[in-house]
């Protein structure tokens, strides 16, 4: 019987909650076999109540995928698992099949943990893997590109969807041991042939890792990356701080940040509070170029309130779909109106402009307008609305919210444009059982636990959902 007081301590899940259930993701290889043993023990020893499912993916890539899924049911059958077999069906992309079998890869874990009321993932990631990420982004020079964020590599918890967690307790542990433990546990795994092709960039990086000095380059990856998860904590911090003391919302769709923002000081946080405030005015998953955002920094501060002289002109820029207008009265960030999304029916738990997530009622007779569409206010409908005279520029308050969505009644006789305006989706009573929530853009898909600090920030800025409590106690970059 495998167990952890005769095995070397290779992992440590003492400090993860397991309140609501976990699910396991086992492929069938060496890593999250281990994983799925060494949990499955812990559990059996401290909360053997606890539910456990383990679920298999099977990509549909290759011939031998189907016969390694069952392979891990049979193992999981033995040993009184709960197992799933799920399969990514559909066409596959011509490029980009990596970045895409790993998103469905997670949608499908995530929707067979919230079928189960789940509200944990584990995965068998590595200090390997970890070494290996650190080195690919190395080689794509992501660190001058992002400002180093990307060298701290996987985060030792991401949050998916701003709604379940996905856990990494063995990032600290290397391959071999794990395979050491299934060898002592007379456990195999499956070989996957694709880490072997060198067609894919990993393997590539995997490979350079076998030659003389392997060792050497792999310990330094991962040193680089425990400094720079810890960096990149700190700077979360302090970016949030800075979004704290500097930015309100005046309006819907409307970020005001105080004119001290620009000559704050800091400038590594305040580029990095303005990445991420860009990417979530704008509706973008991925934070704008860090040069250009250091170059934008620089603008403010030699405009109309920084500390270099200025003319008197205000100064507007575009950057990540939204537009910077800088005043003496402060600087403020909206999303341009151009590329709005097209009138389209409400769907439920849509993500709409990548800026607010639209919820619907389980009771379609809660609507009165069937079937209700969405699509922007419009700036002549905008121009109609009356504005508070709280010191913001009416028009920049009136620019902002023809952006925002609004409710329409659906016309059959108009094929280009929506019917008549119902009002915007957020303060709109046609229905109580439609919601329009803000989300914190650039980690509305994937939160890394690194990461934590601004994205609070920025959600309680925007009206945004919590963040759900991170699963670990004492919880730091690690």
């Amino acid at each position: 019987m495998l167990t952890l007081e005769t095995e070397p301590k290779v992992s440590d899940f003492s400090q993860i909650d397991f309140t609501n259930g976990v699910l396991a993701a086992v492929s069938g290889g060496s890593d999250s076999t281990a994983l799925l043993l060494l949990l499955k023990d812990h559990l059996d020893r401290t909360a053997p109540a606890t539910k456990l499912l383990a679920v298999t993916i099977d990509h549909g890539l290759r011939p031998g995928a189907a016969a390694e899924a069952q392979a891990v049911a049979r193992l999981c059958a033995g040993r009184g698992i709960a197992h799933r077999i799920l399969v990514w069906s559909g066409r596959k992309p011509s490029t980009g099949l990596p970045a895409a079998a790993r998103e469905a890869r997670y949608r499908l874990l995530a929707e067979a943990a919230r079928a189960e009321g789940i509200g944990l993932i584990l995965t068998g990631h590595t200090a390997d893997d970890q070494a290996e990420t650190v080195l690919m982004r190395q080689v794509r020079d992501d660190g001058a590109r992002d400002g180093g964020r990307g060298l701290a590599g996987m985060a030792p918890a991401t949050l998916y969807d701003w709604r379940i967690w996905i856990a990494r307790p063995l990032l600290g542990t290397r391959r071999a041991t794990l395979r050491d433990v299934l060898r002592r546990a007379n456990v195999g795994w499956a070989e996957d042939p694709t880490n072997e092709d060198e067609a894919f960039e990993r393997p590539r990086i995997r490979a350079a890792l076998a030659d003389g000095n392997g060792a050497q380059r792999m310990g330094d990856a991962i040193a680089l990356a425990a400094r720079a998860a810890v960096e990149r904590e700190q700077l979360g911090h302090r970016a949030a701080a800075l979004i704290r003391g500097f930015a309100s919302k005046p309006a819907d769709g409307l970020i005001r940040l105080d004119p001290g923002f620009a000559a704050a000081g800091d400038e590594p946080a305040a580029v990095y509070a303005l990445r991420i405030l860009l990417a979530t005015v704008g509706g973008v998953a991925f934070l704008p170029d860090q040069a250009r955002s250091e170059a934008l920094l620089d603008r403010l501060r030699a405009g109309p309130f920084g500390s270099i002289p200025f003319c008197a002109t205000p100064f507007c820029a575009t950057l990540s779909r939204t537009v910077v207008d800088a005043r003496r009265t402060g600087i403020f960030l909206r999303r341009e109106t151009r590329n709005l999304p097209p009138a389209a029916p409400a769907a439920d738990n849509a993500l709409w402009d990548g800026r607010r997530r639209i919820t619907l009622g389980d009771k379609p007779g809660a609507f009165l307008i069937a079937p209700p569409l969405i699509a922007p206010l419009g700036a002549a409908r905008a121009a109609k609305r009356a504005i508070a005279d709280d010191g913001t520029p009416p028009s920049l308050v009136r620019a902002a919210l023809a952006a925002e969505p609004a409710l329409w009644r659906s016309s059959e006789y108009l094929s280009e444009y929506p019917g008549e305006c119902l009002g915007l989706v957020q303060d709109s009573r046609v229905s109580s059982r439609m919601a329009a929530c803000p989300v914190v853009a650039p980690f509305a898909r994937f939160l890394p636990s690194f990461d934590l600090a601004p994205a609070r920030t920025v959600a309680a800025l925007i009206g945004a959902p919590l963040v759900p409590a991170v699963p670990f106690s004492g919880h730091t970059a690690g």
